[in-house]
């Protein structure tokens, strides 16, 4: 009889144990997977903020020079202007298929990717 319940008791310390080590193991996951995700958006976000600045800069010295060619200075930020309004408009209208799903799809990709340990 004795041997049953030391048996039992120690399937279920064993059984214990498992469900302690899986969980780590889902735990440290998890945490891998966001650290990875956050480490992608920072460098994603660096580099956009890298490039808002260039356009911002491209785009002063663009509206300079087509208000230089038309003799005055405005009209050339005001083109420009509605280019971006355009833009605006287009993405908007768009913005499910362009926006979106593009978006949700990078992060589900990033996400779910399957560690490159395990392969």
């Amino acid at each position: 009889m004795e041997t049953n319940t030391s048996r039992t008791e120690m399937l279920f310390d064993k059984a214990e144990t498992y469900a302690k080590t899986s969980f780590e193991i889902i735990k440290l996951k998890t945490v891998s997977k966001t650290a990875d995700a956050l480490s992608t958006l920072t460098s994603h976000i660096a580099i956009g903020v890298l490039v808002v600045f260039f356009g911002f800069f491209l785009n002063i010295g663009l509206s300079l020079w087509i208000g230089e060619q038309l003799g005055a200075s405005y009209y050339g930020f005001f083109i420009v202007g509605g280019f971006y309004f355009l833009i605006t408009l287009l993405l908007a209208m768009n913005r499910r298929s362009w926006l979106r799903k593009p978006i949700g799809q990078l992060i589900l990709s990033i996400l779910l990717k399957e560690d490159e340990d395990n392969a």
